[in-house]
Formats: structure tokens, sequence, C-alpha cells
């Protein structure tokens, strides 16, 4: 998937190239080993989805984003890469983005410092742009963790229900999403009724892009995820997938004795494998489509023709190319 492509909003590859020295500026302290250890995972690259949504709403792609534009999307792409310092950790992670993560080659205490020292600078870029926007991602900072720790709290349940997956990718995932795109129609100045639609358009568009992640987590290759495929069932954490499958009188016996433990490679592949031939993964599209649906009701108020037509194609494409 190629968010930018399927946006295709004219500037926004080029604007999203002007983010790129900002992020690094912006963590760069003049200590050599702490500026390693801080801009590793964006020297090895990535989506910037939550920046190109920011960007997205605030331009439509029709001009140059502004100097404040551009730290609102350095900004969250911040609270998003601390979090991922953090979930490594969380993780025993070994791989992220195709390269090796932050917590296996500096050490788990120096991941989580610099996933903190992250959250600091992108506080400080979010004071700087005013007080609603400083309010808004230190709340949008509270549900991450809340999504987080519902998610810790419900690792190896086999018990797990589908209200408790919800609400934690609502918190992990879709709120830092929603946030981006309420960021970018705040500092773009455009109307509050389509700030609001923006925000519950990245909330839907964020549940969709976690269901189409957590699909991906059993269908995909380690190449295609730039981590471990499977790691998810590895560490405990059941999406939908799994617990649609763990449903299935025909896959749940032998999948239940798979479960509840940490998995080593062998095991891990046989649950990924039935949970493959389960209805998980389809049924898991099908939701994440109903998302993308309501992604693209909530467009219908924004003014710009252009930037409602790029919205609309992004929703679809989180789902419209999962084969499974």
């Amino acid at each position: 998937m190629n968010a930018t492509k399927a946006l295709g909003l004219p500037r926004l590859e080029e604007e999203l190239k002007r983010v790129e020295p900002l992020l690094m500026s912006s963590v760069t302290t003049g200590d050599g080993f702490l500026d390693d250890v801080t801009t590793h995972l964006i020297a090895a690259g990535g989506k910037r989805l939550r920046p190109l949504l920011c960007l997205a709403a605030a331009t439509a792609g029709e001009r140059d984003a502004t100097r404040d534009e551009l730290k609102g999307a350095v900004s969250v792409e911040l609270v998003h890469l601390a979090s991922l310092y953090h979930d490594d950790v969380i993780d025993e992670a070994s791989v992220r983005r195709n390269v090796e993560s932050v917590n296996s080659r500096f050490g788990n205490l120096v991941a989580i410092v610099a996933g903190d020292y992250l959250l600091a600078r992108s506080a400080a870029i979010a004071a700087d742009l005013g007080t609603e926007i400083a309010g808004l991602l230190a709340d949008t900072l509270a549900r991450l963790c809340e999504g987080q720790v519902s998610e810790v709290r419900s690792a190896f349940q086999v018990s797990r229900t589908r209200e408790e997956y919800f609400s934690a990718i609502a918190g992990k995932t879709a709120a830092l999403m929603a946030t981006s795109c309420r960021i970018g129609a705040i500092i773009g100045g455009l109307a509050r009724d389509e700030i609001d639609a923006m925000t519950t358009y990245g909330q839907c568009v964020g549940m969709a892009f976690q269901l189409r992640d957590d699909v991906l987590d059993i269908v995909a290759t380690n190449g295609e995820l730039g981590k471990p495929a499977g790691q998810d069932l590895a560490e405990g954490i059941y999406t939908l997938p799994v617990l649609t499958a763990l449903d299935d009188p025909d896959i749940a016996p032998e999948l239940t004795t798979l479960l509840g433990i940490g998995l080593g490679r062998p095991e891990r592949d046989k649950a990924r494998s039935l949970v493959a031939q389960s209805r998980g993964p389809f049924e898991t599209v099908e939701v994440g489509r109903r998302y993308a649906s309501l992604a693209k009701d909530a467009v219908s108020l924004i003014s710009s023709p252009d930037l409602r037509k790029g919205f609309e194609t992004f929703a679809d494409s989180l789902v419209e190319d999962l084969l499974v």
C-alpha cells in the first residue's frame, strides 16, 4: 500500500520530503550516542502515514505547507516513533522496519528513555503550536497508553473478548490517526464541522489500518511486514483473526492447545497456518471494509473535492488489496 499514491493529491510527496529534515533536527542533540538512538528509526524510513494525513488535512495538496503545518506533522510522527520504541521493548522485538530494533541494538533501558525523549520533543513542538494542539496531543498520548495497557493486560488470554480488542486498537492506533487529521485541520484553519469530520475520518481509518495490520500478521511474509510475521501470536496478542478462529469448531481445539504461552518459531508458524485456514482473516477484512465505509461517510462534509476523493480512495486502499 502506497498511501501517498492512494491519496493522489499533488504536492504531498514533496511536502513529506520537507518533513524529513525537520524530524531529524527535532531529535538531534549534539550527543553522538543519543543522536544515534533517537534517529535510528527515522533513518530506517517508514510510511509517514500520520504526517501525510496531517498535511493532507491542512493543505488538501493544493499549496505548500506552512512551517506550523510541518511542525504539526513532525509532532504526530514523533509520538508514533516513541510508541514503536516502547512497543518493541514490551514485545522483545529484534527487528523493526527491516533493521535491528532500538532495544536490540542499544538495550531496553536506552530504548525506553529514548522513547520518552521523543515524546518530550513532540510535546515541546505541540506547546509551540498553542494550547489546543498541546492539550490534544496530551489527551491522545493518554489514549495510546490506555490502549497499550489494555492489550498487555489481555496478553496470552484466549478468553479475550472482541470488545477488549476493539477498545485496545481504538486507543493504541486509531487515536493518533484521528489526532493527525485533527491537528492538520486545526492548523490549516478549517471550519469546525470539517475539523470534526476529519477527526472521525482519522479514527475510522485508524481502525481499518490496524485491522489490515492484524490480517497481514497472519498472511504476509517477514519482508512485507518489515518485522517477523506472526509476532503478535508469538507474544500472546490475540487479534481479531485469532479470536474469530477460536470460535471455529474445526480450528479451535488444535489452536487452543498452542496458545496461552509464548511460541517458538515452529509453534508460531503452525498457529499462523491454523488461523489462516479459518474465516478469521476474511471476517477481519469485512470489518475493515465497514470502518472504511464509515470513514468515507465522514468526509462527505469536506469542502475540497480533491481531498474528499483522495480520502475516499485511501480508505478503500486499506482493505481492497488484502488477498485472503
